[in-house]
């Protein structure tokens, strides 16, 4: 019996840097979005058919407002599919996005791996840029956000 393959890619989200904080409503990123996002741009670029065929193990596992990062589950058949629908995605809500691919494995522990060895780095760079004017309720969430990372699951 051959088990069900899946591949895992951690995303780094970019988002537009000449929007301006307070005039719009600022984008959080949160499972929900991202995963919308994803599945209507395999909606548009691949039809219903191409939609349908990868929903199958799609699914955005881990994301952490913080850093911009996420990590997302797709079969491997559909890998491809997916993967270029996430390089066609331009906005999430009214927001200007970019995706960027940081690893892509076929295990989730591989994949737990790099996304945190790169979210700590990402906030290490965060607390630095912040410095004083880092609070204490971010700080206790990166650590929330990390800790979701160790714990992930199939």
């Amino acid at each position: 019996m051959v088990g069900f393959k899946n591949r895992y890619m951690v995303m780094k989200v970019f988002l537009d840097p000449n929007r301006h904080i307070g005039v719009d409503d600022p984008i959080i990123i949160t499972q929900y979005n991202v995963s919308k996002a994803i599945k209507d741009s395999i909606l548009v670029n691949f039809g219903e058919c191409g939609l349908a065929s990868s929903l199958g193990s799609f699914q955005v596992k881990y994301v952490n407002p913080i850093t911009k990062l996420c990590i997302i589950r797709t079969s491997r058949e559909e890998n491809q599919k997916v993967w270029s629908a996430i390089t066609m995605v331009r906005r999430i809500g009214n927001c200007p996005v970019l995706f960027n691919l940081l690893d892509l494995s076929g295990s989730i522990k591989a994949c737990k791996v790099a996304a945190l060895k790169c979210d700590e780095m990402k906030f290490e760079h965060y607390k630095h840029a912040a410095g004083a004017l880092l609070s204490a309720d971010v700080n206790q969430h990166m650590q929330n956000c990390l800790e979701k990372i160790k714990i992930l699951e199939h």
